[in-house]
């Protein structure tokens, strides 16, 4: 369609976020070196609206386009509009967060996955903290969404990193990859366990929250805060030591990839495989460990 073009739609989580932002920036970059495809980027508003998701998907079901670049925020909820789509002869790629497999293959479905392997990435980050602030110390653990499966797996390897390192668990709590939320949760974790040594963030906007809080106890740099995104709203935080660590996942390269690997499906590539993307651990700016 579009002059033998294809067109491609990329769907992202909320396009407030640091990273989500990064990420379309990446996409509309690469394909303004490209003339053999048109991007359409569309996203939601905030991390949890997944109706307005799914209504995205629809629209773009219905301009046609030729393939869909896909970041769920629920990876169940979203599997029948992608079912849908690939229905309506649509080719599907699955970036960041995964799709439920059971739920693709109870539909006869197979995807493409590009995306980094979360679990792995969180476990370095957390061991980060964990050298900060030895054996036996306390932390809270702040969780994403608890349906979308990069959430379920950050977690996982905090808690791996928790149990290897023998840190204390005091609790464990979601606040959807929210500023706001998470400073809300985490103002009441911290009240009943003020003696905390440290605190992984399943995010980088949620340890903004987290900071915020410390900020007003004074005990901001004094409790370590580790994040995961790299984005550019902690930079300053990374310097002046109120948080020890993040993970850069590379979001707008990752799109890139997703992107790249969309156009080789629509030229007939089988559309199967999970391919992992690159990240790095990040304790100062632009600085890698």
């Amino acid at each position: 369609m579009n002059k033998g073009k294809a067109v491609i739609g990329l769907v992202m989580k909320s396009l407030q976020a640091e990273f989500f932002q990064e990420m379309q920036k990446g996409a509309l970059a690469f394909a303004a070196t490209r003339n053999d495809f048109e991007l359409i980027t569309v996203g939601t508003n905030t991390q949890t609206e997944i109706e307005l998701q799914i209504e995205l998907i629809d629209n773009l079901i219905q301009q046609k386009v030729d393939a869909l670049v896909v970041v769920p925020i629920d990876s169940k909820a979203l599997v029948p509009a992608v079912v849908k789509a690939v229905k309506a002869g649509i080719k599907v790629i699955n970036i960041d967060i995964r799709l439920d497999d059971d739920l693709l293959t109870q539909n006869g479905i197979e995807l493409t996955y590009v995306g980094p392997d979360n679990a792995t990435a969180a476990k370095a980050v957390g061991d980060v903290l964990a050298a900060k602030i030895g054996k036996g110390a306390k932390v809270i653990l702040i969780e994403g969404l608890a349906v979308a499966e990069n959430a379920q797996q950050r977690k996982a390897g905090f808690l791996q990193s928790i149990e290897e390192n023998k840190l204390q668990l005091v609790a464990s709590e979601a606040a959807d990859w929210e500023t706001d939320k998470a400073e809300e949760v985490f103002a009441r974790l911290y009240a009943q366990h003020p003696d905390i040594d440290g605190v992984m963030c399943s995010n980088d906007a949620m340890a903004l929250g987290v900071i915020k809080v410390l900020d007003k106890s004074d005990k901001a740099g004094k409790i370590a805060v580790v994040g995961f995104d790299n984005d550019p709203s902690v930079q300053p935080l990374l310097e002046n030591g109120q948080m020890q660590a993040t993970i850069d996942a590379f979001g707008s390269q990752m799109a890139v990839e997703g992107i790249q690997y969309t156009l080789k499906v629509v030229g007939g590539l089988e559309n199967r495989g999970s391919f992992t993307t690159p990240f790095t651990l990040v304790s100062r700016k632009n600085d890698a460990i």
